[in-house]
């Protein structure tokens, strides 16, 4: 059986993209800097419905990071269905990196990070 690569949606990537860089439009200069506030944010990407094939789940992620197919623990048969979510890591607005959490039954199985999170 061919895994799938499920592919997260690109309005609700863009939206979370366009929030982070709104919230630091206007506060770059070092007069508007909170000391606390180190530039990083992390916001939600969205959530996809995919199913468990061949003890994986194989994903399209976005902003150039490629194909990736995640392990899946062997407790949890082929066929089950199971949510990718997707949060979008930021500094100061610019994309650094991704995070993808998969679950089963609202239950974090799987955690991982590309590029700068």
């Amino acid at each position: 059986m061919a895994n799938d690569f499920h592919s997260f949606d690109d309005k609700a990537i863009q939206a979370a993209l366009d929030a982070a860089q709104g919230h630091f439009e206007n506060k770059i200069s070092p007069s508007s800097i909170d000391s606390a506030e180190d530039g990083h944010l992390s916001l939600a990407g969205g959530c996809i419905s995919v199913t468990v094939e061949d003890g994986k789940v194989c994903l399209n992620l976005p902003l150039g990071f490629g194909k990736y197919c995640f392990p899946i623990p062997s407790i949890i048969p082929d066929g089950t269905a199971a949510e990718a979510c997707l949060s979008i890591c930021t500094t100061w607005g610019i994309p650094t990196g991704v995070r993808v959490t998969i679950s089963v039954a609202g239950k974090v199985i799987v955690s991982k990070s590309f590029g700068k999170c």
